[in-house]
């Protein structure tokens, strides 16, 4: 039988600090969908307020570098944070499945669902983070289940998948998309007008797709850090 840790930590976390209440808490997530699991990691920062569930695109996972990177920008003001993959390892190999944006937002409202039962994170506002396909998976949930979710960003994304819902999502939206990466440009202004929530459209100079030039990766963090601080944590409930 597996025990604690001598912090009393239950299996599956890692706390790091001098008190609960300056404690970093790091859980592993294990949710069911049906015979299917999203499986992911689960980080609060002390004093956290609010949580954003970060559904990435095709190739990726939760193990996803950029991810990872604006995931713990988004820590440093306190933000939590859920990186989960939306597929398991055999979905993935299945191109139907990756671009089935309905299966993708499914999985993400399981996720969100599960955040709302969680002792650690229950009453906290929700956002989205989502990038290429998974984007459009966010913007689905969101139109699916309006009162669910209080902000949403969409890196380099795919709106288009979900265009027949956009009119639908209420929650404030900011898409940014790369200078370069002309073909997402068009979609993101198309998907930009398609819209009726409050919404943004940042534009990185030079960046391509992957946001892979010098700098381009912190301006999105710092975008995204921007919107979520003001939607999810300085906006009244």
């Amino acid at each position: 039988m597996q025990r604690g840790d001598r912090h009393g930590n239950s299996p599956g976390e890692i706390s790091m600090g001098v008190s609960m209440k300056d404690r970093v808490l790091e859980r592993l997530a294990e949710i069911s969908v049906g015979a299917r699991k999203v499986r992911g990691i689960l980080v609060l920062p002390p004093a956290a307020s609010a949580v954003v569930v970060f559904a990435h695109g095709s190739g990726s996972g939760r193990f996803s570098p950029r991810n990872q990177f604006v995931a713990k920008v988004l820590q440093q003001s306190r933000l939590g944070t859920l990186l989960i993959d939306l597929l398991e390892e055999d979905e993935a190999e299945d191109r139907a499945r990756v671009f089935d944006i309905g299966l993708l937002a499914g999985r993400l409202q399981a996720a969100a669902d599960w955040l709302a039962t969680q002792r650690e994170t229950l009453g906290m506002r929700l956002g989205y983070f989502g990038a290429s396909t998974g984007a459009a998976a966010a913007l689905l949930a969101a139109a699916r289940k309006p009162a669910a979710v209080a902000a949403i960003v969409a890196r380099g994304g795919r709106p288009d998948l979900a265009r027949e819902s956009l009119s639908q999502v209420t929650a404030p939206t900011l898409l940014i998309v790369g200078g370069d990466d002309e073909v997402v440009v068009d979609l993101n202004k198309e998907a930009y007008a398609l819209l009726r929530c409050q919404r943004q459209l940042d534009i990185v100079p030079g960046a391509t797709h992957l946001f892979s030039e010098p700098g381009a990766l912190e301006e999105v963090a710092r975008l995204a850090e921007e919107w979520f601080l003001r939607y999810l944590v300085q906006a009244p409930a």
